[in-house]
């Protein structure tokens, strides 16, 4: 079976910045599953998975625009500290979770004063050209099921928070917390949401 958009793929892949820095791998783990054409992946990575089949392999190099965008200063931006009620500490490189019309949001604290704290919404690979090595290991088809929710389901079942691989290099899922990371406030999301609307641009790569 080729990959084509609506079929269930696992792949092992290991992605490194272009000279050669590793960030992330399947090795020693489990594949990486998901829908092609579900937008789990970077866009770059997609299509060069399209029309392979199982042992097929890949070797692409994706400028940022192909991979998770160019940086976008618009996505850097500062809130008042007292947003974040319920935190007792916040600290530069702590993450947290804002809801946008673009849907959950993932951002990174950069600086923090004693009355507003600056926040990145930029993908940490984001400006980066980036190299994907790997294979194809899986290709099936779709459940019902798994196309109407847009993700696989393990072993066919229903869903669950392992639904999703954690390799967040290659486009996994952030709709969901990351381990660690807290809503801002902890309570209503609507002043961090009107902040991160006012951003022209939407989410990064295949930001969730």
């Amino acid at each position: 079976m080729k990959i084509e958009n609506d079929v269930v793929v696992s792949i092992h892949f290991g992605v490194a910045e272009v000279d050669g820095n590793a960030l992330d791998s399947t090795e020693n783990g489990a594949p990486l599953e998901f829908i092609q054409g579900a937008g789990y992946l970077v866009p770059g990575l997609e299509a060069e998975l399209a029309g392979k089949e199982v042992g097929d392999k890949f070797d692409v190099k994706l400028e940022a625009q192909d991979a998770y965008g160019e940086f976008q200063e618009a996505l850097v931006q500062q809130v008042p500290r007292d947003l974040f009620q319920g935190v007792d500490t916040i600290e530069v490189g702590m993450s947290f979770q804002a809801d946008t019309d673009q849907g959950p949001r993932t951002v990174e604290v950069t600086e923090v004063t004693d009355e507003m704290v600056s926040i990145d919404a930029n993908h940490p690979l984001a400006g980066m050209a980036l190299q994907f090595v790997g294979e194809v290991v899986a290709v099936r088809e779709a459940t019902p099921e798994e196309l109407a929710h847009g993700h696989i389901h393990q072993h066919g079942g229903s869903c669950s928070s392992h639904d999703h691989a954690d390799h967040e290099c290659c486009g996994g899922d952030k709709s969901k917390h990351a381990e660690g990371e807290e809503c801002c406030g902890g309570h209503s999301h609507d002043e961090v949401k009107e902040k991160m609307d006012a951003s022209p641009e939407g989410c990064c790569g295949s930001c969730h």
